[in-house]
């Protein structure tokens, strides 16, 4: 397969223009099946020969300055600092000071939430599911980036929406337990269940972190 142009999504929000964040949609690379076809993931099955080759169009594209800090994502709250090394931990987020730095997470439904502070000195990105969200990866990220977050810039990212997200009432438990004012969040449908809505969350998260 030949590959086509590839596209993404950029934020439009009020931090230094010398940070640079890009959201990737799916076309635009050279995996074929169920992973056609701008697949940057190695853990899902694809073949790494293609995988290297999508990352390869994505840096020449975009013209990023480095290679992305690719982590092990595991629906986990762990941060780590992008030092200029591979990652060697697990992980769900990952923050930079230093610039020329890439930081990158791997979403489908999950929601990919970037930070930045005013002065576009420091930047993170999470992955946020619903694991991530509950078990706290959001105030971990805003707590590595080490300033005060009324400084800071939150962009959420595409994830799937509130109409769409069907989960059972363990989910809901999880956020009644640990996030005042997420009961707001979850809507009954007709099979008993649950419509969990990740941006409500992620958005009062936030505002309790400040």
């Amino acid at each position: 397969m030949t590959a086509t142009a590839i596209g993404w999504i950029e934020p439009d929000w009020p931090v230094a223009s010398h940070v640079r964040v890009l959201s990737t949609l799916r076309a635009g690379g050279v995996s074929e099946g169920p992973y056609a076809t701008l697949n940057l993931a190695a853990h899902v099955g694809d073949r790494a020969t293609a995988v290297a080759a999508n990352r390869r169009l994505l840096r020449e594209a975009a013209h990023l300055p480095a290679e992305p800090l690719w982590l092990e994502q595991v629906h986990g709250r762990e941060v780590v600092r992008h030092e200029g090394m591979p990652a060697t931990a697990p992980a769900d987020a990952s923050v930079a000071f230093e610039p020329g730095r890439v930081c990158a997470v791997m979403t489908a439904d999950c929601l990919p939430v970037v930070f930045a502070d005013r002065g576009g000195t420091r930047v993170g990105v999470s992955h946020a599911g619903w694991r991530g969200l509950a078990g706290g990866v959001l105030q971990a990220t805003v707590a590595a980036l080490g300033v005060a977050p009324a400084e800071l810039h939150a962009w959420l990212g595409p994830a799937i929406g509130p109409a769409a997200f069907e989960v059972g009432p363990e989910v809901r438990e999880a956020f009644l337990a640990g996030v005042p004012g997420s009961e707001a969040c979850f809507r009954r449908n007709e099979r008993e269940r649950y419509l969990a809505d990740l941006y409500g969350l992620a958005e009062s998260i936030l505002r309790q972190a400040g």
